[in-house]
């Protein structure tokens, strides 16, 4: 996953652009980069993985001057890509996930077109988006000729004289919104970057839209589509609780899924409600006010040092992040039973190693897990950081349960069924907790408040836009995270 960062203003831009690509940090954890232009481009990429993006750019943000700047925190490509191209020269960074890398870039080089980044042995996925716009005749037509070529997603932000093109994925799963001040127009994949710098919300591309912020404001160069699918995740887990998408606020959201998981539990007693820092205490909060039961505190997480667990594409660094960054308070858990809220289980060992037995290595007298979403049962395709699908938890189950790999997993996606119920009991007993209790899907798309339609909710379904339920294994469990 990524996250963008765009602004053009009336004065020199890299503050703004230094805090407002800050403000996107949560989205990815391998890189960061900025590129600002003035008389001529400055650009700077810095790995972030063992060091905070404000201690990297701190000085680069001194010697940057422009009134346009484009900024990028990744998971996985050095970004931003500088091209000089027959449109002229141009910095280009991107958000989303591209099945198809290979045979688009062997497409290219046999045209006789060179790649001169790449990223831990593969092209770099940026200089390949821009190398495919570029073969368009202008920079519009090159960004829709490159969307309608590419299997997976990608929005993206082009930095050139003409100021910044902002272009969201043709069906929406990944975010773009912008925002207006006195003196500056700004693009961000989360809004969460406007309040502080004193940004107004004014728009949220539409899927496939492009626009150009320049310095007399924003002008639509293509409209968007109709269709849109925009990732559920976003509300659940990976977007930061001030961020809004689509006009619905993420905190307001998990607050919600844990009121329809509360309203669920009538057969449980417990003494104290508790999520997973950071992303599990919201739809904790919202547990507490529907069961009226205290929200307490029982794990903290050490903020300074540590940031998510599930984006690394290391499961070292995952494990490792996964065992510091929470702290137990043995006095809040000895002798007391705890509903843990949770955003999600991807593939359950950090939530059983290194959360749950936490718990009851501290005396905790019962421990209710509670799932913000359902069981996740297809690796992401489209813009999320992207796990096998053996390794998901819930496919690990089915695999124990029938013996084998399953390509029809139907059965185990309706909650009514008893192939359903039996998967969450044996991850309930691989987890070493007292009760486990999915969200269910309906109450999920419920709390998001968008019709199901509008929301990519592939990972727990296997449904595509315009596709019926995938049945069989797809080429998604070996894709590439970008």
């Amino acid at each position: 996953m990524s996250g963008l960062f765009g602004v053009v203003s009336k004065g020199d831009c890299a503050e703004i652009l230094f805090y407002g690509t800050d403000y996107h940090t949560h989205m990815g954890t391998e890189y960061g980069g900025m590129a600002v232009l003035g008389e001529n481009f400055t650009r700077q990429i810095h790995s972030v993985s063992q060091s905070q993006f404000k201690s990297k750019f701190f000085d680069d943000c001194k010697r940057m001057k422009g009134n346009k700047g484009i900024g990028v925190i990744s998971s996985f490509d050095e970004q931003p890509v500088y091209l000089n191209s027959k449109f002229g020269p141009l910095c280009i960074v991107t958000c989303g996930l591209i099945e198809n890398t290979e045979e688009l870039m062997n497409g290219l080089l046999d045209k006789g077109i060179s790649f001169t980044e790449f990223t831990k042995g593969s092209v770099n996925t940026t200089e390949l988006i821009a190398k495919l716009i570029v073969q368009g005749d202008s920079i519009i037509g090159g960004i829709e000729k490159m969307s309608g070529m590419i299997e997976g997603s990608c929005s993206l932000l082009i930095l050139n004289k003409d100021g910044i093109y902002a272009a969201r994925d043709k069906a929406g799963y990944t975010p773009l919104a912008v925002g207006k001040r006195m003196d500056a127009w700004a693009v961000a994949s989360e809004t969460t970057a406007f309040p502080n710098l004193e940004f107004q919300t004014v728009k949220f591309l539409e899927p496939g839209e492009i626009v150009l912020l320049n310095d007399e404001g924003i002008v639509q160069r293509k409209p968007g589509g109709k269709g849109n699918q925009i990732c559920s995740f976003l509300w659940i887990y990976s977007g930061f609780p001030a961020s809004d998408y689509e006009g619905i606020n993420t905190e307001i959201v998990r607050e919600r899924c844990g009121r329809h998981l509360a309203k669920r539990d009538i057969d449980i007693e417990v003494d104290v409600v508790a999520g997973v820092p950071d992303s599990g205490s919201a739809h904790a909060l919202g547990y507490a006010m529907e069961s009226k039961k205290p929200y307490r505190r029982p794990l903290v997480k050490y903020s300074p040092g540590y940031g998510r667990s599930y984006t690394p594409p290391s499961q070292r660094t995952r494990d490792l992040i996964a065992r510091m960054k929470l702290i137990p308070i043995k006095e809040i858990i000895t002798g007391n039973r705890i509903v843990l809220c949770e955003d999600s289980i991807v593939r359950g060992t950090q939530l059983k190693n290194f959360t749950v037995n936490k718990l009851w290595d501290n005396g905790a007298k019962e421990v209710h897990v509670r799932p913000a979403c359902p069981p996740l049962m297809f690796p992401c395709k489209f813009c999320l950081s992207t796990r096998s699908i053996q390794e998901l938890a819930a496919r690990k189950a089915i695999k124990a349960l029938e013996g084998h790999d399953v390509e029809d997993v139907s059965e185990y996606v309706d909650h009514g069924s008893e192939k359903y119920r039996n998967m969450v009991e044996w991850i309930r007993k691989d987890l070493g907790v007292t009760t486990l209790r999915y969200q269910l899907l309906e109450e999920m798309v419920k709390a998001i408040g968008l019709p199901k339609e509008r929301l990519c909710v592939y990972c727990w379904t296997g449904e595509c836009p315009g596709q019926k339920t995938v049945k069989k294994e797809n080429k998604a469990d070996a894709v590439t995270v970008r």
